[in-house]
């Protein structure tokens, strides 16, 4: 049997190759005989630079702002494709504000300070190296400041534009989001990033004022566009910026031949840190799941967290989900032993499998 493992990464426990490689040497484990293709995904959000470097490319390294100031180093990916004079830059806005980057807990006290201006140091390094396309995964970030951090680097919007013109300006989101309202970046996002309910209107009038500034400079709407409330309304100031949109596991997709693979696997395995109602909105499992099924392939999903019921998932196009932290017994051990604990429910579900 031939079995695709097409993983997101897992929270902050474990990348995309990680997890990968640990459901891999599971599975191995107890079917010896299996055909197992490892091929990680992303979405965008954290691991986007890493799945793309396992591919093609070369990655820059810089140090450069995180969500609350301190130093951090960065990574970033460049792909000729055999033309020197069309460089394509791939930058991943976790490695810069990703909420991973937090000394500790979120609070609602970092939910309001932490900013993005990272992001706009990685895009000048990026323009400093010369590329003409530039893609930028957006997720998993600390911060919900509509990109003003980003924009104050690169010397506020209007300069900005000016500076990005001539750029081919890619957002690659990992959900189709609006900027404001109860569907917003702060009202659906923020409380994961530690904001309270005061905390959580405050970010949603920072929000609103910056989407009156971008009306206000490109004389259009983008808080509206799908995608605008990604990365805490990073979308929004990258639309701003003129920027298209893609979804992050399309292109990814794209990028790691996904289709050819799932047209030749006999099974699917994919997973990501939590399954749940967002999974269903343009994320790496229910992509990955959807592309399987166009080829009669079934899927199976392993999570941290399972919070999808049968029916659910069943409809998303996964034929069997698996908790971590359930197999585990607690989720304190699912992240403390995260590579050992999806190994191990890897063998275990390879174990009761039949074809």
């Amino acid at each position: 049997m031939r079995v695709v493992i097409a993983p997101d990464s897992f929270g902050g426990t474990l990348s995309a190759p990680q997890a990968a490689r640990a459901v891999a040497d599971g599975w191995r484990a107890a079917r010896p005989g299996d055909e197992v293709v490892l091929a990680p995904q992303s979405d965008g959000g954290p691991g986007f630079v890493d799945v793309l470097a396992t591919q093609f490319g070369s990655c820059k390294t810089t140090f450069v702002q995180g969500p609350l100031n301190a130093a951090t180093k960065a990574r970033w990916l460049v792909d000729a494709r055999g033309d020197a004079d069309h460089l394509v830059g791939y930058l991943e806005c976790a490695q810069a504000c990703g909420l991973h980057l937090l000394d500790g807990p979120p609070t609602p006290e970092t939910a309001f300070s932490a900013h993005s201006r990272g992001v706009g140091q990685l895009i000048v390094d990026a323009l400093d190296y010369g590329v003409t396309t530039l893609v930028i995964g957006l997720g998993g970030s600390a911060c919900t400041d509509a990109g003003e951090g980003m924009l104050t680097v690169l010397g506020g919007l209007s300069q900005a534009r000016g500076i990005i013109a001539g750029v081919e300006l890619i957002a690659a989101t990992d959900v189709e989001h609006p900027l404001l309202g109860e569907f917003g970046a702060a009202r659906v996002f923020s409380p994961q990033k530690g904001a309270d309910g005061a905390t959580v209107a405050a970010l949603e009038s920072r929000l609103t004022a910056a989407a009156a500034e971008f009306r206000r400079v490109v004389q259009r709407d983008v808080a509206e566009l799908p995608g605008a409330g990604a990365a805490g309304g990073l979308g929004a100031a990258l639309f701003a910026l003129g920027a298209s949109r893609r979804s992050g596991a399309a292109l990814i997709a794209e990028r790691t031949g996904q289709d050819a693979l799932l047209a030749r696997a006999d099974l699917v395995i994919t997973g990501e840190g939590k399954l749940d109602e967002q999974s269903l909105r343009g994320k790496v499992v229910c992509a990955v799941a959807k592309a399987a099924a166009q080829c009669g392939t079934r899927t199976i999903a392993l999570a941290g967290q399972v919070q999808l019921d049968a029916s659910r998932a069943e409809a998303a196009g996964l034929a069997a989900t698996h908790s971590l932290s359930e197999f585990a017994g607690s989720v304190e051990l699912a992240l403390s032993d995260a590579r050992g604990q999806l190994q191990a429910l890897a063998e275990h579900v390879a174990s009761a499998w039949r074809p």
